[in-house]
C-alpha cells in the first residue's frame, strides 16, 4: 500500500511527466486539468526556486497520435526556462531509453517528486522505475491526473479518472511517499 504522508522531507529534483498540449487542453483534457495545471506550475516555480532539479518528459506519440512529434498536442503546455532540462521519451517509463538517470545522477539527486499525466500509465511507470534505481519518491495526490476509464460491458461500469488516479498511487506499493497537496512537497538543492 502506498505510504501516506501529510509533510515530507524536502526533495532534490521535480519530473513533470508529459504535460502536453493534448492531455492538459482543449475538449480532450484529462479531467480536473486547470487544477492539476495550478498544482504542477506550483511545483515547477518552487523547485526552481530552491535550485532543485525541474525535469519536463515529453512523450513521442506514434503517427497520428494526439502526442505525434511536431503536431500541436505535442508541445509542452507548461513552458520549460533554461536552466530546466525537457527530456523526450519513446514509452511510458521516463527512464527507458533516455538520459533521464544520467541527468539525475549527475546532479546528486537522492528524492524526487513526480507529477502530470497519465497517472496509471507515464506517472507510474516513471515513478516506479525511479524507486527501483533507489531514489525516494514523493507522489502530490492533486499534481497528477488521468482520463475516466470508459464502461467495458460485461466487464465493469465506467471507473471516474479519480478513482484511476487513486488506484496508481495505491499499485506503486509502500516505497512511494503519496502526499495528499502539492504544497506540502518541499525542495532543495542537492
Amino acid at each position: 500500500m502506498a505510504f501516506w504522508r501529510f509533510m515530507t522531507t524536502p526533495v532534490h529534483a521535480l519530473i513533470v511527466v508529459d504535460m502536453q498540449t493534448a492531455f492538459v487542453s482543449g475538449d480532450h483534457a484529462v479531467p480536473g486539468a486547470d487544477r492539476l495545471l495550478k498544482n504542477a506550475e506550483d511545483l515547477i516555480l518552487r523547485a526552481r526556486s530552491a535550485g532543485a532539479v525541474v525535469v519536463h518528459l515529453q512523450n513521442d506519440g506514434g503517427p497520428g497520435a494526439d502526442d505525434e512529434p511536431g503536431t500541436p498536442g505535442w508541445e509542452l503546455f507548461l513552458t520549460p526556462e533554461p536552466g530546466d532540462h525537457v527530456i523526450r521519451k519513446p514509452e511510458d517509463d521516463g527512464f527507458h531509453e533516455t538520459d533521464l538517470g544520467d541527468v539525475l545522477d549527475a546532479a546528486g539527486v537522492e528524492a524526487l517528486a513526480v507529477c502530470g499525466v497519465m497517472s496509471e500509465m507515464c506517472v507510474s511507470a516513471t515513478a516506479r522505475e525511479a524507486l527501483e534505481r533507489d531514489y525516494r519518491v514523493v507522489l502530490p495526490h492533486d499534481a497528477h491526473g488521468t482520463y475516466d476509464i470508459p464502461a467495458a460491458p460485461g466487464i465493469s461500469d465506467g471507473v471516474p479518472a479519480a478513482m484511476v488516479s487513486r488506484v496508481a498511487e495505491w499499485a506503486l506499493g509502500d516505497e512511494v511517499e503519496v502526499v495528499a497537496r502539492a504544497a506540502d512537497v518541499t525542495f532543495v538543492r542537492p
